[in-house]
């Protein structure tokens, strides 16, 4: 088991990387995550929703994902509740209190048994907490860390980050807030994201050892340009903080394309970006404010878990304003939420998210009505026109995954996004909206950029619209992953101590030397 002294201190990746190493060494591996709060989410092939972490984890054991992997995802609703999510399905809306002190043991069978159909299916569970083990306020309920720990008999790691500061106290600070039998199922510790001079660091991981009586297992060092899904908005860039050249109007046809997402207050699957951003003709920035979009090229508002309320947001600081004078001769797209701002109008009559009925944008020629019930599902197709923003498309393949609770209904004339299919059914289904003037569309499908073909062609169209010169290179995001996830396995597999992590779990390392063939 993976623990943390806190949050975003590399778990989920150092739980991938052990994912991919146990499976190249030839285990069948599985992750494990009883209870995880994220509004970064994918779907499984069944069309159930687990926690993107445990998606990308599932991808690094070369395994599908399974709802079994994270059977709990509390997804935040605002500061004092969260919709739980159960197996995939919404179980219900809850306060923090409510769901802690009350609803916490009522979901416990249901874990344990997630659990033990893994344990049943596979050689190795990697198991990753959340947090702290040494929330000592929430720890008498506490379903993800110690206990769940105890369930597997699980031998646990401790990982500190250093590059936030304060690591030893941190490691120290943790184990001696647990109980003894809890301090000695933590085997060793590990010190994540370092970066600067090893030898600088020896002192204290020998007094560090001393202290707790327990191995530094090894020191990871700070990837950088890793461009992997992180698990909670802590991973994200500020918004309006921009990385590169200013935005400014420049004559330089061969100059970025210029994409600005709308960073809402909650905003949700924010890995939709990931692709866009690693491409070297794009320069995508988060943005909160009007200044901010000033000289974007192409506006996105991306999905949301509370839609109504990000609308009120955008329209109490002048987002609303700003993207309409946008549109008028720029590209403006929505993605799921987004899309739904876009429309006519969004009608929640259950109370799903927003109790009254609100005016969207008007940029594109839909109706949202709220529905109890969330679609979860894995989809792909074709456009339904042969060009974008007024341009001909290299490709008209889409594919990605929807998580919404809205229900869309066209108006007379609207011009649908797309033809779709769920992997499961062969039943056609009708796909986001394009505006008449070419320059806006919305769509429901997570992960729409992130498959190359429309990617590149989504890129030529829209350089063409603003007739700058075409890019000269394009990323290939399913290699980049690969090798993104391999990178990540080699450091961790160089630079810890993996004789002592097998023999933790009984097993003798035996580096396979074929590791391009486990690979493939």
């Amino acid at each position: 088991m993976v623990l943390g002294t806190s949050s975003h201190v590399g778990k989920s990746l150092l739980t991938a990387a052990l994912c991919r190493i146990f499976a190249q060494e030839g285990y069948r591996v599985a992750p494990f995550k009883s209870q995880n709060m994220s509004l970064n989410s994918a779907v499984t092939p069944e069309g159930l929703e687990i926690g993107r972490a445990q998606a990308l984890q599932a991808e690094a054991a070369g395994v599908s994902p399974s709802v079994h992997m994270n059977p709990i995802l509390l997804k935040p609703c605002g500061d004092m509740t969260s919709q739980v999510v159960v197996r995939g399905k919404i179980w219900g809306k809850l306060t923090a209190a409510d769901y802690h002190l009350r609803r916490v043991d009522e979901l416990w069978p249901i874990i344990r048994e997630s659990y033990e159909t893994l344990a049943s299916q596979n050689d190795i569970i990697i198991l990753e907490g959340a947090g702290s083990p040494a929330e000592i306020n929430l720890k008498q309920h506490d379903i993800v860390n110690m206990r769940m720990a105890e369930l597997a008999d699980a031998a646990c790691l401790l990982v500190g980050d250093i590059d936030r500061g304060g690591v030893f106290a941190s490691l120290l600070g943790t184990v001696e807030l647990l109980d003894p039998h809890e301090q000695d199922r933590i085997r060793g510790f590990l010190i994540n994201k370092f970066r600067g001079d090893i030898q600088l660091l020896a002192p204290g991981v020998r007094m560090i050892e001393h202290r707790l009586g327990k191995p530094c297992l090894g020191v990871v060092p700070h990837l950088h340009n890793l461009t992997l899904d992180e698990e909670d908005s802590l991973g994200l860039p500020a918004p309006d903080v921009r990385d590169d050249s200013q935005w400014t109007p420049i004559n330089d046809l061969s100059r970025p394309l210029r994409i600005a997402v709308i960073a809402l207050p909650s905003f949700s699957n924010f890995t939709d970006f990931d692709a866009l951003r690693a491409e070297p003709s794009v320069s995508l920035h988060l943005c909160r404010t009007p200044e901010s979009l000033a000289n974007a090229d192409i506006i996105i508002i991306p999905g949301s878990k509370q839609t109504a309320n990000d609308l009120i947001w955008m329209r109490s600081v002048g987002l609303d304003i700003a993207v309409v004078h946008h549109a008028a001769q720029g590209l403006v797209i929505g993605i799921c939420g987004g899309m739904q701002i876009l429309g006519q109008d969004i009608v929640d009559p259950s109370g799903v998210e927003h109790t009254d009925a609100i005016a969207g944008l008007c940029l594109l020629s839909i109706h949202t009505t709220m529905q109890p019930q969330k679609i979860t599902r894995l989809t792909s197709g074709r456009l339904l026109a042969p060009s974008l923003f007024r341009q001909p498309m290299t490709s008209s393949r889409v594919s990605g995954y929807e998580i919404h609770v809205g229900e869309t209904r066209y108006v007379d004339g609207a011009q649908p996004f797309a033809e779709l299919r769920t992997d499961t059914s062969q039943q056609s289904l009708l796909d986001g909206c394009v505006a008449s003037n070419g320059q806006v569309f919305g769509s429901y499908l997570h992960g729409l950029f992130d498959d190359d073909g429309f990617r590149h062609a989504f890129l030529i169209a829209a350089r063409a619209f603003y007739k700058l010169a075409p890019t000269s290179q394009c990323n290939n995001w399913k290699q980049d992953r690969e090798d993104n996830l391999n990178r990540l396995s080699d450091a961790v597999r160089s630079s810890i101590d993996m004789p002592q992590l097998f023999s933790w779990i009984g097993l003798i390392y035996q580096h396979n030397a074929n590791q391009e063939g486990c690979r493939s």
